[in-house]
């Protein structure tokens, strides 16, 4: 294994320091380094907090900041954050407007931020994102993985709470987007988890994983190494397919690296899904490639696509500072 580390059990806490002093101005660390929440604090509104395994980065303290999450609570690598960081963190952000929890659907997730809706005072709500068709359950899940598609909700749901929106019509919203957005991901490589020592799972040369999870998680099968045409339209067949959209539509579509991959190589596959998207009646209006919510080293990328309405592009268009997304600012 060659990682630029100090000491495996130090790698997430001596990052995030360093993240933090990078971007001073949008972010401080909490107390303990047992969350990230914003510098400055937004009065009045309601608190937006997400949180999950470390090794996904940006996700999610990249998307800490002005329209978008108050807080984020980092575990371990691949593992949940514990009841107690996200208590932290809601006692550091949230006031009278109560708080919402953005939750992918990974079971150590899910009943880690129940634990902490349970013991924290004030009006809490949770969304739970569930944005993967590769497979309906894994051995990290109960139902779909929350993938990708989680930082859509962030995003719109971030907006919304930056405007004044309340609790539960800033629950609404982020559920309505999740159940309008579908993900798949593709692994050429598995990635190494510095506990671990070596790669997570073992794949040839020659082969891709299909529907891989971002924890290395199997997907719908192995197969040999295709086009990047082939691979585009098997991702979008299975997205599309379960989205079953009637009639013309226009999208949100995400091209994320799983940490390992070119950006050349993903501007590539924006443009072979472009054409066939438009194939298939599905307008993207806005575009986003890049690395956004990764898995360590992985090489690899996930298509995501959500479906939106004119109220929806707005709340996307609307300003946002964090560390890895800003416009408008």
């Amino acid at each position: 294994m060659k990682k630029f580390i100090n000491a495996v059990d130090d790698v997430v806490v001596e990052s995030l320091r360093g993240f933090c002093a990078a971007h001073g101005d949008i972010v401080k660390l909490g107390k303990d380094a047992r969350f990230v929440r914003r510098s400055r604090l937004t009065e009045g509104k309601v608190a937006l907090i997400s949180g999950g395994g470390s090794g996904h980065e940006p996700l999610h303290v990249g998307f800490v900041g002005r329209g978008m999450l108050d807080a984020a609570c980092p575990g371990a690598v691949f593992t949940s954050p514990t009841p107690d960081q996200m208590v932290a963190a809601v006692e550091a952000v949230s006031g009278d407007a109560g708080c919402l929890f953005i939750v992918k659907n990974y079971s150590g997730d899910v009943m880690n931020f129940e634990m902490a809706a349970e013991m924290v005072d004030g009006h809490v709500d949770t969304i739970i994102t569930n944005d993967d068709v590769a497979v309906e359950n894994s051995t990290y899940t109960a139902g779909r993985r929350g993938v990708a598609g989680t930082l859509i909700v962030e995003k719109i749901v971030g907006a919304a709470a930056e405007k004044g929106l309340g609790l539960s019509p800033c629950a609404d919203l982020g559920r309505r987007v999740n159940e309008r957005t579908r993900s798949m991901g593709v692994a050429l490589s598995s990635c190494t988890v510095p506990a671990a020592g070596g790669p997570t799972f073992d794949i040839g040369d020659d082969e891709m994983e299909m529907g891989v999870g971002i924890h290395g998680e199997p997907g719908r099968r192995r197969m040999g190494l295709k086009t990047a045409a082939e691979i585009s339209e098997m991702m979008l067949d299975a997205i599309v397919d379960d989205l079953a959209p009637t009639g013309a539509c226009n999208a949100i579509f995400l091209v994320n690296g799983l940490g390992g991959t070119p950006l050349m190589e993903l501007y590539l596959l924006y443009e072979c899904a472009r054409s066939q998207l438009a194939k298939r009646n599905i307008s993207i209006v806005r575009p986003l490639i890049g690395n956004y919510v990764t898995s360590l080293e992985m090489a690899g990328c996930s298509f995501t696509i959500s479906l939106v309405d004119d109220e929806l592009l707005r709340w996307w268009d609307a300003p946002v500072h964090t560390a890895a997304l800003r416009w408008n600012c």
